[in-house]
């Protein structure tokens, strides 16, 4: 009895989709950047209390760094781009969200943006390269606002003449640094919540913008699309009620023709998803209430998952974080189950 106890006991945790690795903090983590160069594995998070976490050892071990005068802040978005040069990105109102940037391995700090304006509230933060970055905040004077850095030092807002105005109460969603999208040389995606579900899209790198209407769930203030990623020419798009996180309807969208048209997914994630990113084998979306795969964006496959809110994936390594300081190692199964 004995042994069999023993045996099932691997087999589950052989089969688990996530290897935990305590960071030693106990904060609300959304932000995640994971850089894999020269077989090194660095992975840096960000979350509330002003918690910004880096390990040089793929999880092993964590340190705690610190931004001075950013204990009260909350960090929801990092870029990274080895253990030494990262942006982290404060959310709320005002001058509460912030741009930093380290070229040290957190050391020091530069804060390189802040905004006095109430309505100014940053939602997520993308960079192509460690020079050319966006970041996104929710609607200011009638439209979204983007600001751009192309020297990694200065950062300016983007004009918004080609900007199609937003709907009243609508907003970007801050769950997991993925409401903005970058694609190839020049595309911008972002996505909105609140009384609709929307998809922006500017292919000349914010100069001119297109928006498309999706059908997942909104008209609350706490529904719409949370995280956006592309693959070919399908973009997916993922969401929900973060007020309601076990409801199942509208919660996954895909688009076939990059973004200009969406149905809604055939086989949907198990309720609201704050994140999504794409791996070997398809996309991987991750939330409160569990996580999913697919291959194709239309089906989703349910797979067993501790509770968390960011997600992303470099060189075929994933990790996620979530509440209590977790944060998790994406262990794949997709090959031996495709075998099955």
């Amino acid at each position: 009895m004995i042994l069999l106890f023993i045996f099932l006991q691997l087999t589950a945790s052989a089969a688990s989709w996530w290897s935990a690795q305590p960071t030693g903090v106990d904060s609300t983590l959304r932000g995640v950047s994971v850089v894999v160069r020269r077989g090194m594995t660095n992975i840096w998070a960000t979350g509330s209390k002003g918690t910004v976490l880096l390990s040089t050892d793929a999880g092993q071990t964590w340190i705690a760094l610190h931004i001075p005068d950013g204990d009260t802040l909350d960090f929801r978005g990092v870029q990274a781009f080895d253990e030494k040069t990262a942006y982290v990105m404060s959310s709320g109102d005002g001058e509460k969200s912030r741009i930093y940037k380290t070229v040290d391995g957190g050391k020091t700090w530069v804060l390189q943006y802040s905004d006095k304006r109430k309505s100014f509230f940053l939602d997520a933060i993308m960079c192509r390269d460690a020079m050319h970055c966006f970041a996104l905040s929710d609607p200011v004077d009638g439209k979204f606002l983007l600001l751009a850095t192309t020297d990694g030092a200065h950062w300016s807002e983007v004009g918004r003449d080609g900007m199609p105005p937003a709907i009243a109460s609508e907003g970007a969603f801050a769950a997991s640094n993925s409401s903005l999208l970058l694609y190839g040389k020049s595309e911008i995606y972002f996505a909105t919540g609140g009384p609709k579900a929307r998809v922006f899209r500017s292919e000349d790198s914010g100069k001119t913008w297109s928006v498309a209407e999706t059908p997942i769930l909104s008209g609350k203030a706490s529904q719409g699309i949370f995280s956006i990623v592309r693959a070919g020419d399908t973009v997916v798009v993922m969401g929900g009620d973060y007020a309601d996180v076990s409801r199942k309807d509208k919660t996954a969208a895909y688009s076939s023709d990059a973004g200009k048209t969406w149905q809604l997914a055939d086989e949907l994630p198990a309720g609201y998803r704050s994140s999504l990113d794409t791996y070997d084998y398809g996309f991987v979306t991750v939330g409160p209430t569990g996580a999913e795969t697919s291959h194709d964006g239309n089906h989703w496959k349910h797979i067993d998952s501790p509770e968390l809110n960011a997600l992303t994936f470099d060189a075929g390594k994933g990790w996620a974080v979530g509440n209590h300081g977790m944060a998790a190692r994406f262990v794949d199964h997709t090959a031996e189950e495709n075998s099955q």
